[in-house]
């Protein structure tokens, strides 16, 4: 007799951008878990976990917003479960900081008033998909496989950095991403930015840095041939999908080139409805793409 498979349940940290400008993110990452069977319920009255700013402006503001989302996701059965890959890197990194660092973490319960709660594990997407769920159970799932659509998988700064502390794959040469969406039938590229930074939050403060960063990265995927990118942070979508005309105009190239969450292409291979993962929120069209690959 096949033994059962396991359900999975976990916490849910979404983070400000994807209650924001990152909504398709958020709706798709529901979707996919829906499809899947995997339980995810959102951490009651969650608050902001400081991003990438707060923690170079105060430290002890950036431990303590997340030591309260860590000690508020206590009340939420299973491990955390986090998208956004800057939140999942600051909540991972106040982990690792407060559990060797009595003084900081004495500091940190003063200022939230209350216990720091290390010992839930705090989740990337990738690792639940990869490792929890597993990649066989993932293809199994697929009821519309991404067959001839070829990915350049876009990691950038924060996935699996700094090396002590995600500890999501291999710090130079992470696999996970790759791994994950081939389950489902895509084909990825071997290209030379999927590690570079994009920029980032100098988006606001530095545009044209954005320019030239984002640019190299959209040189660099469509030199590899891939039809789209994906990743797994807001900040990233941003700069890569918003100012991609702006890139082309200050470059003269032209990409065209669609910015998908990893989520948007799992849910879409899974079944869900393509009406419910945002595609219409894309600065840069991904529906001609789609149906060109005939996934539409």
């Amino acid at each position: 007799m096949t033994p059962a498979k396991k359900l999975l349940s976990y916490s849910y940290y979404p983070g400000c951008s994807l209650h924001a400008s990152a909504k398709e993110y958020d709706e798709s990452t529901r979707g996919l878990f829906k499809a899947l069977g995997i339980g995810l319920q959102e951490v009651p009255d969650w608050l902001c976990c400081g991003a990438t700013p707060a923690h170079n402006v105060d430290e002890l503001l950036s431990l303590s917003l997340c030591a309260k989302n860590l000690s508020l996701a206590e009340g939420v059965e299973g491990d955390l479960a986090v998208a956004c890959a800057a939140c999942f890197s600051r909540l991972k990194v106040t982990q690792h900081h407060l559990a060797d660092n009595e003084t900081k973490r004495k500091q940190v319960e003063y200022a939230i008033d209350g216990t720091v709660n290390l010992a839930k594990p705090v989740k990337h997407l990738l690792e639940i998909l990869a490792k929890d769920f597993g990649l066989d159970r993932l293809t199994e799932a697929v009821q519309k496989p991404l067959s001839g659509l070829k990915v350049a998988c876009y990691y950038g700064c924060l996935l699996t950095r700094p090396p002590e502390v995600p500890q999501l794959d291999c710090v130079e040469a992470p696999t996970i991403m790759e791994r994950v969406i081939g389950a489902v039938g895509a084909e990825t590229v071997g290209w030379s930015h999927r590690m570079e930074c994009c920029g980032a939050n100098f988006t606001l403060s530095r545009p044209g840095v954005v320019l030239k960063l984002s640019g190299s990265i959209l040189d660099s995927a469509k030199a590899a041939g891939a039809d789209c990118l994906m990743v797994a942070c807001p900040l990233c979508h941003g700069n890569l999908d918003i100012r991609q005309k702006e890139i082309e105009e200050a470059t003269g190239q032209r990409f065209g080139m669609p910015v998908f969450y990893m989520t948007q292409l799992l849910a879409l291979a899974v079944g869900v409805a393509p009406g419910k993962l945002g595609f219409d929120s894309m600065i840069v069209n991904p529906l001609p793409l789609l149906r060109e690959k005939q996934l539409l």
